[in-house]
């Protein structure tokens, strides 16, 4: 039976009510609960859920819905104790907070007048609506926000483009500005390597990996994801890299993204060929023969990585950084145990693992992210559990373990399941120990293989760095310790997944060559604004979650939080007449 309790003019951000969810639905005696603002988005996953009631629908977006399914109508009263008692605390831990928090755009302004950043991570159908008043104050926008339609982003992305101002985003899940971390990104020390990513874990792997070899990153200025398609033509990402060309500490320009548009990625490879600066190239799909007058192409993120830091260092670039002894010792497979699977929390290491797989399968590499498959053949299978597929009204895989730790004990049933491939992907934002978190469903998975007479195989990688808020080395060694093969890149987990069950993959050797000289010409210059925003610390307006300024106070950057809730009580046809009297 469903119950339904709502809390009216209670807002509290996504996050908090996702962890608040999963907090309530380990009560004995409950079928289902989902804890949600009433949102419409919101009541259509109530009703995906089969949680959609009648006092649901009455509700407005700016009140909290709290809905169960239980057989039992007197443990309704425990929920809402342990509701009450979640908010209470989260009450109590904000009031502890020593930074200071507003409720408009005006005071937020008034309490920081010079902040050049807004970090924007309010519900998607209010972001855009909030990333065009800051660009309207003159700020940089950082949009973390998804659900953004395309023709608000291309709108927005123009309108910055004319004021001299960078949208990053939307769905825009890492970033990093003068070594500070934005929303999920890692510790990295700074350094001469400066990144465009239009790719979150993109992002998160290559500058790790750059930190673990001794260099460091300028800036790393994320795109979202889309910015490379048809209806964008790499606005951020064209903008981002005439930054970092004119950025005098930046040596080394790194492009790092997901299958572009073919002709916008040739526009991008032509401004590339015009700069001053070595730039290193990772086009997801791509698999360069050859390096190209200043550019050089890689295949994976690690090599984008490895190719970047020679660069910095002087050293010269090699032909191949990805071919290597990656054999497994003492592999025992039962017959017909034979396919990989690849459960990932970061989408575009389950896409470079997609392609990799594929590649060595004689697939190809132009690779489809399908209903949550990123491949999906003959058993074998790449998983992104960040899609939205998994994530409506759940938190991401980064944070919460609950739904990989499904995947992994089904992988560890299937019968054909030769090796269990896992990315544990640290930094802000992401769980505190997600090692610890996910052990007992991998070694239920192990026993339940050897139960069966088989040899299950987990092969993973950590991304991350020695400053990072987890512990990388605690990570790595708790694996370990679990009898798990730990290997430094997602390239070389990946590569030795494939060697356990007899597969490799074929690399080229590349040459130098020297670039065709292009008719094109364009203008590398950059605005006042976005030559101030590399060139000096950020000041950052946090509009929206609270937890996107552990970062920021942890490393003494200048901010302030804005506590943003819909106006109008989120009604969307009183809040366009309010902003339309204004």
């Amino acid at each position: 039976m469903l119950h339904t309790i709502i809390k009216k003019n209670s807002y509290q951000d996504s996050i908090n009510l996702m962890l608040l969810t999963n907090a309530v639905s380990t009560m004995e005696g409950l079928n289902k609960v989902q804890i949600m603002m009433a949102t419409p988005a919101n009541k259509d996953i109530f009703k995906t859920a089969g949680l959609h009631t009648p006092e649901l629908e009455a509700a407005e977006s700016n009140d909290m819905a709290i809905v169960v399914d239980t057989d039992s109508a007197s443990l309704i009263d425990s929920v809402l104790e342990k509701v009450d008692q979640y908010l209470q605390d989260q009450s109590i831990s904000n009031k502890k907070q020593s930074f200071e928090t507003v409720r408009t755009w005006n005071k937020a302004i008034d309490a920081l007048p010079n902040a050049n950043i807004a970090m924007i991570s309010v519900p998607g159908q209010y972001a855009a609506d909030e990333a065009d008043k800051a660009l309207d104050r003159g700020l940089h926008v950082f949009l973390f926000s998804d659900n953004v339609s395309l023709d608000d982003e291309m709108r927005l992305k123009k309108k910055a483009h004319d004021k001299g101002l960078l949208v990053m985003g939307p769905d825009c899940g890492t970033g990093i500005m003068d070594g500070i971390p934005f929303a999920f990104a890692n510790v990295v020390n700074k350094g001469r390597i400066g990144i465009v990513g239009a790719s979150g874990t993109g992002i998160q792997e290559v500058s790790t990996i750059i930190d673990r070899l001794g260099e460091g990153v300028s800036h790393a200025i994320g795109t979202g994801g889309r910015d490379l398609q048809d209806a964008i033509g790499a606005i951020t990402m064209m903008d981002g890299i005439r930054a970092l060309e004119n950025h005098s500490q930046t040596e080394i320009i790194t492009i790092i993204s997901k299958p572009p548009a073919k002709h916008v990625r040739n526009e991008v490879m032509d401004l590339l060929q015009n700069l001053s600066k070595p730039v290193v190239a990772v086009f997801l799909g791509e698999k360069p023969e050859q390096y190209v007058g200043n550019v050089y192409q890689a295949y994976t993120l690690a090599e984008t990585a490895y190719i970047a830091v020679d660069l910095a260092k002087g050293n010269k670039v090699k032909p191949d950084y990805n071919s290597g002894d990656f054999s497994v010792n003492n592999v025992q497979l039962k017959e017909g145990q034979r396919t990989l699977k690849g459960l990932y929390s970061g989408g575009t290491l389950a896409s470079e693992a997609a392609i990799l797989i594929s590649d060595a399968l004689g697939l190809g590499i132009d690779i489809k992210n399908e209903e949550g498959y990123v491949l999906k053949h003959e058993g074998h299978e790449v998983v992104d559990l960040g899609d939205d597929k998994y994530t409506q009204g759940k938190p991401h895989p980064m944070i919460d373990p609950e739904t990989r730790s499904k995947f992994i004990e089904a992988a560890g049933a299937d019968s054909s399941t030769a090796v269990i491939l896992l990315d544990f992907v640290l930094g802000y934002g992401s769980h505190d120990d997600m090692a610890s978190a996910l052990l007992p469903s991998i070694q239920k998975a192990v026993s339940t293989a050897q139960e069966d007479g088989r040899s299950l195989h987990i092969v993973a990688t950590v991304c991350g760095t020695k400053n990072d808020p987890q512990s990388y080395d605690g990570h790595v060694k708790a694996l370990k310790a679990a009898g798990i093969i730990v290997k430094e890149t997602n390239n070389e987990a990946v590569r030795t997944a494939l060697s356990i069950v007899g597969l490799q993959v074929e690399d080229y050797k590349k040459q130098h060559v020297d670039s065709v000289q292009s008719n094109k010409t364009f203008e590398l210059s950059v605005s006042d604004e976005i030559a101030s925003l590399v060139a000096e610390r950020p000041r950052i307006i946090n509009v929206g979650l609270k937890s996107f300024t552990n970062a920021l106070a942890d490393t003494g950057t200048p901010f302030v939080q804005y506590d943003w809730r819909p106006i109008a009580g989120g009604n969307a046809r009183m809040a366009k007449i309010l902003s339309l009297l204004k």
